[in-house]
């Protein structure tokens, strides 16, 4: 890793010292990968073990349903907010600061006594979580200019997957041999270690520094000037095409959520698999195929869009209108080959 001193460069003003330790900006990216597997690993970990405590506590489905949601519903409403404060304060304390109180919670999750009190756990843990992205991905592009910035954030995304199938898998192993107590004591034990040990190598960098970098090398390059919310409201209302982009994307993780909230528990309990198999098959297969996927997509929309000023919602509704089948194929399945086949495909 770069020495401090160069480390430290990244705080300054000038684009000169933007590329003082050039491979530093991809320890932070490494580093916030770790941060950013266990902001997913921790929030589906709960799911592998609903049903212990289904069984512990006598929850029902409605109120299962409601543990999962009422992360999302924190974490949705509380995203917008968490972007303001993060333009308005050091990234590096909105990362680490949250991942210390996400860790927290998660730990303290582990004392609950009753529905109401997981509810309170897993709802503050969403609040907690909300803070990491935009102020990841802030401090991501002021690391990494055009030239690495999609490569940078292709990297960073896999942790996402990988957390996911951590966190299923791990938690469901845990929670079977020693209670589902100790799965949220792991997980957010060695969540806070990582914020102890990241306290000194994360550098907060300069706002804008790789685009100041960019400018100096390219003259036509400009910085976008930020919009006002109300101009930024209207932009997104008065735009057809985005509002349905939103709908869609609102529907494919509706899906999401509910496959990645209860395929643990229809495993356990339609296939007899155990609660570290159920969260390994419930997550593993569809998560790896989204990391494959993903890239392909991404070449296939910029292959078509070169055809057509629609390659690239063509591609979406593909994949949309494909999809939608093998999410029918899921629930319909009495075969544990075809369930793998249809959360891959």
């Amino acid at each position: 890793m770069c020495p401090r001193s160069n480390r430290l460069d990244f705080e300054a003003r000038t684009p000169a010292s933007f590329s003082a330790c050039a491979g530093y900006k991809w320890y932070v990216i490494a580093m916030l990968w770790g941060i950013s597997f266990f902001n997913y690993a921790d929030r589906q970990a709960i799911f592998s073990v609903f049903p212990l405590l289904e069984k512990e506590m006598g929850l029902t489905a409605v109120q299962l349903g409601l543990l999962g949601s009422s992360f999302a519903w924190v974490y949705g409403l509380g995203a917008p907010f968490a972007g303001a404060i993060v333009d308005r304060v050091r990234r590096k304390a909105s990362i680490l600061g949250g991942l210390h109180f996400w860790s927290l919670i998660c730990m303290a999750t582990a004392i609950s006594r009753s529905f109401r009190q997981l509810f309170l756990f897993r709802a503050t843990e969403g609040l907690g979580e909300t803070f990491y992205f935009p102020a990841s991905m802030s401090m991501i592009s002021d690391y990494h200019g055009r030239a690495t910035r999609s490569r940078a954030m292709g990297f960073h995304q896999t942790s996402v997957y990988i957390g996911t199938i951590a966190g299923g898998f791990f938690a469901g192993a845990i929670g079977q041999y020693h209670g589902w107590r100790w799965s949220f004591i792991v997980f957010g034990g060695l969540g806070v270690l990582l914020g102890l040990v990241l306290r000194s190598l994360l550098v907060e960098p300069t706002r804008g520094a790789a685009d100041f970098a960019d400018i100096e090398g390219d003259k036509d390059t400009r910085v976008a000037s930020r919009l006002p919310v109300r101009e930024f409201l209207h932009v997104i209302w008065g735009t057809p095409t985005l509002l349905i982009l939103m709908g869609a994307f609102m529907c494919a993780n509706f899906v999401a959520v509910v496959m990645l909230s209860w395929m643990p528990k229809f495993l356990n309990s339609e296939f007899q698999m155990s609660l570290a198999m159920a969260g390994l098959t419930a997550t593993v297969f569809a998560q790896l195929a989204s990391m494959v996927g993903s890239p392909l997509g991404g070449w296939l929309a910029d292959s078509l869009q070169k055809r057509t000023p629609r390659g690239r919602l063509i591609v979406q509704t593909i994949g949309v209108l494909c999809g939608a089948p093998f999410v029918v194929l899921c629930g319909m399945t009495r075969s544990v080959g075809w369930l793998m086949v249809a959360l891959t495909a």
